[in-house]
This record gives structure tokens, sequence and C-alpha cells, in this order.
């Protein structure tokens, strides 16, 4: 399967297609048995659902993907089962998590974009890009997207993870933060850090990125080396932190992220 970003549709109609459904920003799948799949064009045609409009955005598999965004008092079809963005992460492979990912960050674009923020009229789609114009005063609108870094800090083979009170009482992750105006990633790093627990850092290195639909961020991945300093939680972002070595670490988040993919790297590096 491979997933290929775009907002050009096929020039001719296909008639097969998936379709990417949110109602309340849950998403819409096809429960068969045990096994689930993303609804497809004869699926709404055996349900009689006509969504109220549509998105293109891609192709899956030479498939054109379509999103959409249901009406919340839309009747959920006896074959259907709805599923958290979180979910969808765990539960499919890696280029339909691609395609999910992008449905909905595109849909809470169209979601709180739908006036111009300068004149306040009507946006409409650009028609040669993926972007909003202004009919009236011209102003174009990017999908938003918002860059934050998230880092793997170490300490004499010890990885620094912390817990935040969002979390569940075992669930320890990464520190990340979202970069600031006019601040370089390695700034972002030195001070998300500081910031959240008190701790310097140095020998900052770019590990790799993953989009993160949440609603709409780049998750920006480094590694650390302990600089200085001795933590002291933020009690805000974070409420607990502490070293962990590799063979006695807490629940952390599930292979499908790069915060997982930071700790595994931590834990398989020697």
């Amino acid at each position: 399967m491979t997933f290929v970003s775009t907002a050009k549709p096929p020039l001719t109609p296909i008639e097969s297609a998936h379709w990417f459904l949110f109602q309340k920003q849950r998403l819409w799948v096809v429960q068969e048995g045990e096994k689930i799949r993303i609804p497809q064009t004869s699926d709404l045609k055996k349900t009689n659902l006509t969504p109220p409009g549509d998105y293109f955005f891609g192709m899956l598999n030479g498939q054109p993907c379509y999103a959409a965004e249901l009406e919340a008092d839309q009747v959920i079809p006896e074959a259907i089962r709805q599923m958290e963005l979180r979910q969808v992460f765990r539960r499919f492979e890696s280029d339909f998590v691609q395609a999910a990912g992008l449905a909905g960050h595109l849909l809470a674009w169209h979601r709180n974009h739908r006036y111009c923020s300068r004149c306040g009229k009507a946006n409409e789609d650009k028609e040669d890009e993926r972007a909003k114009i202004c009919p009236t005063c011209g102003l174009v609108n990017y999908p938003r997207l918002s860059p934050a870094i998230i880092v793997a800090v170490v300490r004499d083979g010890k990885l620094l993870l912390a817990r935040s009170p969002r979390f569940p009482e075992d669930f320890y992750s990464v520190l990340a933060g979202f970069v600031e105006p006019g601040e370089t990633l390695e700034d972002c790093v030195r001070r998300e850090v500081f910031e959240e627990v008190k701790i310097s850092v140095k020998n900052i290195h770019y590990f790799g990125n993953q989009p993160w639909p949440f609603p709409d961020s780049l998750m920006l991945g480094f590694t650390a080396e302990y600089a200085g300093g001795e933590i002291k939680e933020d009690g805000i972002e974070i409420s607990h932190a502490d070293w962990f070595p590799p063979d006695r670490l807490p629940r952390v988040p599930p292979k499908i992220s790069i915060a997982r993919e930071l700790i595994d790297w931590f834990a398989n590096k020697g």
C-alpha cells in the first residue's frame, strides 16, 4: 500500500474510493467480524449515505481518498462503528494511518477556517493548490501546521521520562513542546526541557519527524545529553520526572509514535 498526498483529483471519475468520514471528530469504520476497514464507495451506496460535501486529499493504492464531516445527528448504519483517531493509529497499517491522520488534520482546518480572518467573508477552496482564498480581499490561507520538538535526554545510561497530569498514573514519555516564533529548533529543545524540569542539555542532534494530527502538529525528534541541574517539575505540564535505565522503563507510548521510536533508540543503543 502506498499513500500519496495530493490536492489534484483524478481527471476521470473512479467508482471505488476510500471515504474517511468523521462524526464529532470520530472516524467511521466498517466492522466485519474481528476486522475493521475504511468505508468504500459501495458501503455508502448500500446505506444511501451522501456526505454533506467531500474533500479529495490523496490516492491510496491507486484509489482516491475523500474526507467528509458528517452531521452530529447522522444515524450510524448497523455495520459502522466509530473510532477515536488515536485508536486508528493502533489498528491500521501505516499508509491508512497516514491517510486518516491527514484527513482529520484537513477537516479541522476546513472547520476552523471557513471565513477570512482579515475581512470576514466566506473563504473558497483555491483551485491550483491546497489552500483557501478569500474572493473579496484575496487573502490566501494554507493548512495550519504547528511544529513541536520531542527529545530523548540521556544521562549516564539513563533516560529522562516524565508524566503529565493528563497521563494515567503509570504512563511516562519523553519531553515535548511547541516551537515559538523566532526560535530555532535547538533553542526550543533547551527551553522546553529547562522550563518543564529545570535540566540543561547539550549535544542536541536531529533524530526524525512525524506528522501528529492532534490536531495539526509536526513532531521533530531530537536526542540530547544531560548538561546540568537537578529535576524540578513545573507542576503544570509535568507532575513527575525521573531518570530510567533501559531495563526498568515504565509504561511508555505505543510503537506508532515517534516518542516510542526515541525510547526504543535509547533502549537498544547499548
